[in-house]
């Protein structure tokens, strides 16, 4: 997690200083003020938290670009660019879960970071992404973490 969240500070801090390196207040307030707020992880979610059953019931963004999300996505998963997040922001339920996810979770974490700095506090990280969805056993990740070892 920690080599996200600085990934994910570098980049957004490339994205928002000019090559001069002057700051621009108004990120800053956001900034700080999101940083003030939020919780210990509390835009991540991993495969094991989510019980088979609720699956149906959370709004599943793959942040892949289209090729990769037309290869292979978690059945059920829309197509949203992570670089397209902001732009197709009313696309996003707020009434339930959001959870984005990429290939690691690197992109997916950049896009849920902006749109929780815009207020969607329902949106998460699929930690690992669809790689780790699929090592952890996909939609039976919450059953399979729930087993006693040796069964």
């Amino acid at each position: 997690m920690n080599k996200v969240l600085i990934a994910l500070l570098a980049s957004l801090a490339l994205l928002a200083a000019p090559a001069h390196a002057e700051e621009n207040p108004a990120v800053v307030d956001a900034l700080s003020g999101y940083m003030d707020f939020a919780e210990y992880g509390s835009s991540l979610i991993w495969p094991e938290q989510i019980p088979k059953e609720d699956w149906n019931k959370v709004f599943i963004v793959d942040a892949r670009d289209a090729a990769q999300f037309d290869k292979e996505h978690i059945p059920g998963a829309i197509n949203i660019d992570w670089r397209q997040a902001i732009a197709r922001r009313a696309e996003l339920p707020q009434d339930r879960m959001v959870v984005m996810y990429c290939n690691s979770g690197s992109l997916s974490a950049q896009a849920v970071f902006a749109l929780r700095l815009l207020g969607y506090d329902n949106v998460k990280v699929l930690q690992d992404g669809i790689e780790g969805w699929k090592a952890k056993g996909g939609f039976d990740a919450h059953a399979r973490a729930s087993k006693p070892a040796g069964h």
